[in-house]
Formats: structure tokens, sequence, C-alpha cells
């Protein structure tokens, strides 16, 4: 008779609780992105070497801070914990959905030593497409403005029926020039 070896039943990869930031966390995540091109990602084949370090736009959302991270390999919205209801622990390189002002989109949780959980929307990745910096912030304001955005609309009073008026960026809109189509 055959002996069965029993195999250890999987386990769920660990969930390091994340630490609330109670400060902007624009300048920590700039410099942590700087360190990372400038020791680890500098000679990659697949990096845009146009593209500069810079955090665009956070911002609280129901107490968590959610921002755009511009690396010259990436372009993600950030969501970073800030105390707040919208972070949720969970593993590394699981994804969740999250209702934003703009509508659902689907993070993917990732855990860096250097600065702790951590949850991203990609937004372009890799940036090779993207020219310059300029073109990079565009996109990063554009993607927060649309973030932060309400998908329903309210009327304008009548005394600024008369200003100039602006398209109002929609989240088909700013996925659609994201990926080089016009309307």
């Amino acid at each position: 008779m055959t002996e069965r070896i029993r195999q250890p039943a999987l386990q769920p990869p660990p969930i390091r609780p994340a630490v609330p930031r109670a400060d902007d966390p624009t300048a920590f995540l700039e410099a942590h992105y700087r360190n990372v091109w400038e020791t680890r990602m500098r000679d990659l084949p697949f990096v845009n070497p146009a593209l500069t370090v810079e955090a665009h736009g956070f911002q609280r959302l129901d107490g968590d801070w959610l921002g755009v991270v511009i690396t010259p390999w990436f372009l993600n919205l950030l969501l970073v914990s800030g105390g707040g209801t919208l972070w949720g622990d969970i593993p590394a390189g699981e994804r969740r959905y999250l209702m934003l002002p703009c509508g659902t989109l689907q993070f993917i949780a990732d855990d860096d030593p250097d600065i702790g959980p951590y949850q991203y929307c990609p937004l372009i990745a890799p940036v090779d497409q993207l020219p310059d910096m300029a073109t990079a912030r565009i996109v990063a304001l554009d993607a927060i403005k649309t973030v932060f955005a309400t998908q329903a609309t309210t009327p304008e009073p009548a005394s600024l029926a008369n200003a100039e008026e602006k398209p109002e960026v929609s989240r088909r809109g700013f996925f659609r020039r994201l990926a080089g189509k016009r309307n």
C-alpha cells in the first residue's frame, strides 16, 4: 500500500497592516522612487529616460491619500493609508475595487519594504509613448481631475452660463485619450 504524502495547505500571503500617514506623502514617495530610479532602474531597457520622478495631486479622500506618481517606468494612481475608511489591508498582489467620485476603479495591493503597504491603479505602463515630462504632467493632472470628479453633474447657476465653457472630462474620455483615441 502506498503512503500518501500530505502537502501543507496553501496559506494566503501575510498581510502587513499599513501604518497610516498623517502628512501628505508627496515628498516621501518622490524621494523613495527617485532612489529606486537611481539605484535599480536607470539602466533597464523599458524605462523612458525623458521622464523623471514626480508625485502630483495627493489629497485626502475619506481620510486616506490618493494621488498620481510619475516614474520613468510607470504612471500610477496611488492609494496610501491615512487612517481613513477608503483603505483596506489586503495581501500584496490582491486586487480590490474602490468606489471613487469618478466611479469604480481596480487597485492592486503592494508592500514595499521601504514605504510599506500601498495600493495602485495602473494608468500607463510602460511609459515609452510619453515624449516628455510636460506630457506626463498633463496626463497626471487629468487623471487627478477625473478621479475626483463626480459622475453626476449639477446644473450651473444662470450667472455662470456666459462664462468660458470647458468640456467635462469623463472617465471614459480620459482613458480614451490615454489610449490615443478621439471621442
